[in-house]
C-alpha cells in the first residue's frame, strides 16, 4: 500500500529541519533537502513499526477491536 505524507522543511542556518504534517513527533534534519526527506521516510517507518509492535503487545493482554476509518478530505 502506498501512502502519501507532507514534509515541511525549513532552512535553519547551514542545515535543513523537517517534520511530517500528518504525523506528530516525526522530525529530522540534514545538510540537504534530499537528506531530510530520506531521513523523514526512515523516521515514518520507525514510528509506524513501533506503533504496530505496541498494539501487538496490547493485544496479548486485552481484547480490543481494530476498525478501518476512511476519510474523504
Amino acid at each position: 500500500m502506498e501512502r502519501h505524507f507532507t514534509a515541511v522543511i525549513i532552512k535553519s542556518g547551514d542545515w535543513y529541519a523537517g517534520t511530517v504534517k500528518e504525523l506528530s513527533g516525526v522530525h529530522s534534519q540534514g545538510k540537504t533537502i534530499e537528506e531530510v526527506k530520506e531521513n523523514l521516510k526512515e523516521a515514518i517507518e520507525m514510528v509506524i513499526e513501533s506503533n504496530i509492535r505496541h498494539f501487538r503487545e496490547l493485544a496479548q493482554h486485552h481484547d480490543y477491536i481494530e476498525e478501518d476509518i476512511v476519510l474523504a478530505l
